[in-house]
């Protein structure tokens, strides 16, 4: 972990390190596997340590912090569109795909009452649970739901997710003080959050049992 926040570290102040951030947020949609919330928990840490951006060339590191921010979150949505539109142009191939999976047709179903009510919370707390931004994209593109009805709230999750996780890295720093511990803290919270989210989803009504 300290070889990681060392080699994160050497990039926060570079424009390198929003490349690598917005890729790794974007291509999560596709591959929930890409640990892009840690590197933006690592990177923040680093920022606060007081390497890379960190070393006078902006006070503070506040336009640093704000720009990761706004990366990560850009890259959220985008991603997000990407995956909408892909599955909105699925055709029937898509459709049946996630006919045959439980998960996503509940997932779908659920995701579409709760847009109909205007309550697309569920849109961001997904986006803290696993693979939840995953099952969220692709569902409302295959739903065919408005694209006003999903924009707003992929918006919302993506500022969301990403505030928290810069919050995590770099306040962490502050308050612990040395690095690695805050990055072990701090991407232990990340998890908990996302342990949470999951829970939250599944504890969510299904649209019979709403009405």
């Amino acid at each position: 972990m300290l070889e990681s926040v060392a080699r994160v570290g050497s990039l926060t102040g570079t424009p390198w390190i929003y490349v690598v951030v917005a890729a790794s947020v974007l291509l999560d949609v596709f591959l929930p596997v890409l640990p892009s919330g840690v590197l933006i928990v690592t990177a923040a840490t680093a920022a606060a340590a007081g390497t890379g951006a960190a070393t006078g060339h902006v006070p503070q590191n506040v336009p640093d912090i704000l720009a990761l921010t706004l990366c990560a979150a850009t890259a959220s949505v985008l991603g997000d569109l990407v995956a909408y539109r892909l599955a909105r142009h699925g055709g029937e191939r898509l459709d049946r795909a996630i006919s045959r999976s439980r998960r996503l047709s509940r997932a779908q179903e659920r995701l579409g009452a709760a847009l109909s009510r205007g309550g697309g919370a569920l849109v961001v707390l997904a986006r803290f649970a696993p693979a939840g931004r995953s099952v969220v994209s692709f569902s409302a593109g295959a739903a065919h739901r408005r694209v006003r009805e999903f924009l707003p709230w992929s918006a919302l999750a993506g500022l969301s997710w990403a505030a928290y996780s810069v919050a995590l890295g770099y306040f962490g720093t502050r308050w612990l003080g040395a690095a690695w511990m805050a990055t072990g803290v701090s991407v232990a919270a990340l998890f908990a959050a996302g342990a949470g989210a999951a829970y939250l989803m599944r504890r969510t009504p299904k649209p019979a049992e709403a009405s």
